[in-house]
């Protein structure tokens, strides 16, 4: 298991450097320019020509990339052009609230999906099974900023319920969670009730119903746990898919974070912010793609016996 996890690791190195470079040529191809956000109106061409060679722009891409990098390696993510800061002060302020969306978010798909896949499965073909079905298929086709519009409209506006922005208190949490939740809520799942249904068809189920056991210990207890490998695997991909989706809602519910911060680069065309915010959120999929292979590897014991 230990090796499987350091080779699992060592693969993430090419793809670390196959992802910076995508993101930097991506990043510098994209039209617009940084420093016309700090020119005066009235700038002269060789003023430009010397903001632009002091921020090293005005080198080929290929040395601009490897100097990034090398200063990546070493922990340096390098200064804000036009906000002129530190882009590692940037992260450590906006990172942790969009750590605490993500990870509130990722728990309330992952409860209420395997709660709401287990009561399909079990109630197969019923108006239950049904109905949740056609609820998670409508929650799954919802785009998120829209969602988060209706529900600041419906709880915030309307009923005053929860606060329409900002990130000042635990009830300002709850409509962003709801909004990057629920499309997370609808897959987990559709994965554990198709999970559920194929695992109740096994062999060792049926002899768990001929020994005499209660049908819902068979269900909770042994169905469950098997049809939770694809659904881990499933979890494991949403940890990045949960920060990259709380770009839009972030910016929806005006909260700081990775996504408020992406956004302002963005506009500015702020190159080391943006390809911070973005190499963050590329590091966040592939650990939880590997997370969710270790985690999976521990629940399932011929994975175990395959790598041993």
């Amino acid at each position: 298991m230990l090796s499987y996890a350091v080779r699992r690791l060592l693969l993430l190195i090419p793809v670390f450097f196959a992802v910076s470079g995508i993101i930097f040529l991506i990043i510098h191809l994209v039209p617009g320019d940084p420093i016309d956000n700090l020119l005066r109106v009235g700038s002269t061409p060789e003023q430009k020509a010397e903001i632009t060679q002091r921020y090293g722009l005005d080198r080929p891409l290929i040395e601009q990339y490897l100097i990034w990098l090398g200063n990546l390696m070493r922990g340096d993510l390098g200064t804000a052009i036009v906000m002129r800061r530190p882009v590692a002060d940037l992260i450590a302020q906006n990172l942790p609230y969009s750590l605490s969306l993500g990870a509130s978010a990722l728990l309330f798909s992952t409860v209420l999906g395997i709660a709401a896949g287990v009561v399909a499965a079990w109630r197969k073909d019923s108006t239950v099974d049904r109905g949740v079905m056609t609820g998670i298929l409508f929650g799954s086709t919802l785009p998120s900023f829209w969602l988060g519009l209706m529900l600041i409209l419906f709880f915030a506006v309307w009923l005053r319920w929860f606060p329409v922005s900002g990130a000042r208190s635990w009830q300002s949490l709850v409509l962003p969670i709801l909004t990057v939740g629920l499309g997370g809520t609808a897959l987990v799942a559709r994965v554990t009730r198709i999970a559920m249904l194929e695992t109740a068809q096994k062999d060792f189920v049926l002899l768990l119903h001929a020994k005499g056991l209660a049908a819902s210990t068979i269900q909770l207890r042994h169905v469950l746990r098997h049809a939770l490998l694809p659904v881990v695997t499933i979890l494991g991909l949403r940890i990045g898919w949960i920060l990259g989706g709380a770009v839009t809602v972030e910016y929806v519910f005006a909260r700081p974070g990775l996504g408020t911060l992406l956004i302002k680069g963005l506009a500015q065309h702020d190159y080391p912010v943006v390809q911070a915010c973005l190499l963050m959120l590329a590091i966040a999929v592939m650990l939880g793609t590997l997370i969710g292979d270790l985690v999976q590897a521990a629940m399932d014991p011929r994975i175990r016996s395959a790598l041993a």
